[in-house]
Formats: C-alpha cells, structure tokens, sequence
C-alpha cells in the first residue's frame, strides 16, 4: 500500500496538562456527548437482580448487588471479545418483557443524565428481546418510551438529555434489512440511525449489503462496529462497500499507521482516508482493553489518532460490564495522556459533530450548551451543578 509522511499537528492543548483541577466531580459537571453505549450493556446490578427475579430468571451467578457487577466487569476482563459478548446472555435474558425494557431504558436516561451527558446515542439490538412473545415494534415502542420517561425525570431533576437509539442488528444473523426498515420507520420518533454489531471474524459487513444500500436510498444513518477485533479488511469493507457514517470502534485503524523513529508518522492510504474524511471513531478505551483490542489505557491507539488529530470520540460502549462511565473514562485518559479541558472539549465538540441528529440541533447543543461550560470553566474556577 502506498504510503505517505505526515507531521503530527502540534498543539498546546494536547498533553500540556489542565489550565484548572480536572478532578472527577469537575468532569462529571462537563457536558458530554456519548455516541456509542449498548442499552443491554449498561444495566444497574440491582436491577438485573430485579428483573431475573420477576422472570424467574435462576443462572445469574449470584444474588448480590456488589458481586454481581464486579462478576461482569471480570468476566468481561479475560480479553476475548468472544468471551465478553458472552456475558450479555444474563441481562438480554431479563429484557424479554415491555415492562423491563421501559425500565431499564428509563434508568439509561437518568444514569447518562447523572453523569453529564447532554446528548447520547444508545443502540440496542430489537431481534433479541423477541423470544417471551414481544413483537420488533413492541420492542422498539417500549424502549421509546422509557428513554423519554427517563429524560423527564432527569430534567426534574436539573439535568438535560437528549436521547436517541440507534437500532442495531446481530451481523451473524440475517435480519439486517428487517432492522434497517424498523430504524427508517421509526426514525420521527426517536431512534436516529442503525447499526450491526457481534463478532466479526467470519461475519464481514458486506453480508449486509442490503440493508446499507436501503437506508442510503431512505436517507438514513448509520455506524458499524469494525476494526476492534478484526483489522483493515474489517473498516475497509464497512466505508468502501457499506457507506458507514461512523466507525464503531475502529482502533485497528492503526495498523494502517506507522511511526517512525524521527517522529514523523505514515499514514496508509485507508487511514488517510479515514482522517482526511474526518470520518468519526466511536472509541471505547476501557471495553478495547478489557477485549484485548488495546493492550492499556497508556497504549490505545486514542493516544496516537488524537494527536494526529483524526475525528475521535469517547464513549462507554458497556456500562455495566466496563465498569465505567463518561466521567470515568475522560478523567481516565486525562491522568493518563495528559488531557486538559480544551481536549475534552474537543471530544465533545467531535461527537457532537457526528451525531445522528440534524445540524440545528447539533450546533445549538455545541454553541449553546458544550461550548460556553468549557469556556467557563477554563476561564475561572471549576462551574458548580453544571
């Protein structure tokens, strides 16, 4: 492959260390944005307990709220994608019900709200909440509902939400197309794009052909998990063959990356593509080393593509089985990089950019909301209550 040098941009606010304390309190009064969390994947402990209690659910292995959510985040730690997707089992088995997808997306909304998230994307996958007799739109309607109950709640509360779903399809499956014209026929209501997601070793995005080539005559968005467990063949596919908006994950967009000992950087001709398009990266750095994508926090590739300035991204991806949150995450990559205000701004700004929404909105949440907090904040002490 062809290959070109490039200088990294330099720039004071990458790595110079926060202007004022970035603590975790401050961060969590940061408005963020979140394009990348799985609903099935973001469940209170107690609330798996609850559920799989109303259900008759017996194979959770234990019945404290505490284990119980230090069991996912290390079972989920073994560094196998295979074996952290294998965790999802327990909480997709206690969303079988209308009533517990309205909660359990009603408690989404709160918790992101809690945390500072102004706008968030949560994707969940409607096929598998069908197997106790719901219906795909009964699915999709349940979820709905309790993202706005939840977004009322928080409001009451002094916190602000906007929250859409992407809806997601299990790429070993086969209904993609099926999906894709669920997320086009609710998209005045809530859900804002689509998604495949599963293994990808085997299962390549070009299977789904079909259903990309429908949503791009719709008009539609929509994002594919590539390149966390599987290379270039994996984001090659999903943006040449596909037409993806957005990467989800994308971290082995680096193996088309090269550094050099003098400094400089050589960017393949796929990931000059992917920065020269600004083509957004949903990067999750606890999930990608909890699955082996990424060896530590220290050595993700978000260190390497934020400073050559590549359309990145923070997100969650598993709250519940990452043990993490936004706050968690920033305050994590500013220890560990050296991160200070201006770029978490910047990952804001970066998301809010990429989001599935329409540009008024987008630029209303930046200019109005995301901007004048971070212009605050690095210009005097730390804004109390956000």
């Amino acid at each position: 492959m062809t290959a070109f040098t490039v200088e990294p941009t330099p720039d004071r606010a990458i790595g110079t260390g926060p202007p004022r304390p970035l603590d975790t309190l401050s961060v969590r009064d940061a408005p963020k944005v979140l394009l990348h969390d799985h609903l099935d994947g973001g469940l209170r402990p107690g609330t798996v307990l609850e559920l799989a209690e109303s259900a008759g659910y017996r194979r959770l292995p234990t019945t404290d709220p505490g284990a119980l959510g230090e069991w996912f985040t290390t079972a989920a730690g073994s560094g196998s994608l295979k074996r952290y997707l294998e965790t999802f089992a327990h909480t997709v088995a206690v969303l079988q019900r209308r009533e517990a997808l309205v909660r359990v997306a009603a408690e989404c909304a709160e918790d992101l709200a809690a945390d500072g998230v102004v706008y968030a994307e949560v994707r969940y996958a409607p096929e598998l909440h069908v197997e106790q007799g719901l219906g795909l739109d009964e699915v999709v309607e349940a979820v709905l509902e309790g993202f706005r109950l939840g977004a009322e709640r928080a409001a009451g509360a002094g916190r602000r939400i906007r929250i859409g779903c992407l809806l997601t399809a299990m790429r070993h499956a086969a209904r993609s197309r099926e999906i894709a014209e669920l997320a086009v026929r609710y998209r005045d209501d809530g859900v804002v794009g689509f998604d495949i997601a599963g293994a990808e070793a085997g299962f390549p995005p070009t299977r789904h052909l079909d259903a990309f080539e429908y949503l791009r005559r719709e008009n539609s968005h929509f994002t594919i998990h590539a390149g966390e467990a599987f290379g270039l063949p994996s984001i090659w596919e999903a943006l040449q063959w596909c037409g993806a908006d957005r990467l989800g994950h994308g971290v082995r967009i680096t193996d088309d990356i090269k550094e050099l000992d003098d400094g400089t950087v050589r960017l393949g001709r796929l990931a000059a593509y992917v920065r020269d398009k600004r083509i957004p990266l949903e990067m999750c750095p606890t999930s990608n080393v909890q699955t082996g994508a990424a060896r530590s926090t220290a050595e993700h590739p978000i260190g390497l593509l934020t400073r050559l300035r590549f359309r990145v991204t923070v997100n969650t991806d598993n709250r519940l089985m990452s043990g993490c949150s936004m706050t968690s995450e920033l305050v994590s990559l500013a220890e560990t990089h050296r991160y200070g205000w201006a770029d978490l701004r910047w990952f804001a700004v970066n998301a809010m950019k990429s989001a599935f929404i329409g540009f008024d909105e987008r630029l209303s949440l930046i200019n109005d909301v995301i901007k004048p907090w971070y212009a605050a904040v690095e210009a005097g002490p730390v804004p109390a209550g956000g």
